[in-house]
């Protein structure tokens, strides 16, 4: 049987707080949350996507967010692109990765946006130059 909820969170909290606390990241980046048919996994989506911003946040870390349409712009070229189609590209454009699944493809589809557009908008935001 799945653990409790409580627990869950408590697992990706501590997992994720690991690796920031190790690889020391400059900024992070989570995909907006979509609207979703079935309201409990909205809700439980939603509580992981807490986890997710306020882990790096208690670091300093940034955390920039992305609509799925963009990441899916950003790669595939398409806002309306299918998963095989997102796989398909980021293992283009990360060959290194080698055989990666849907969840890692749209993970790695994240970051690849975020490293388009993190700096720009940083950038906008702040009013410096790119160039200082």
């Amino acid at each position: 049987p799945a653990e409790p909820l409580a627990q869950r969170l408590a697992h990706l909290h501590a997992a994720l707080a690991d690796i920031v606390a190790k690889s020391k990241p400059d900024s992070a980046a989570v995909e907006e949350t979509f609207v979703n048919r079935n309201p409990a996994s909205a809700l439980k989506l939603g509580q992981a996507r807490g986890v997710c911003l306020s882990v790096p946040a208690l670091y300093g870390v940034p955390v920039s967010e992305y609509g799925a349409n963009k990441v899916k712009k950003s790669v595939v070229g398409a806002g309306h692109a299918d998963k095989a189609q997102i796989e398909m590209m980021v293992r283009r454009l990360l060959p290194a990765c080698g055989a990666i699944g849907a969840d890692e493809a749209d993970a790695l589809a994240v970051a690849i946006t975020h490293a388009h557009y993190g700096r720009t908008s940083h950038v906008i935001l702040s009013g410096t130059s790119a160039c200082e």
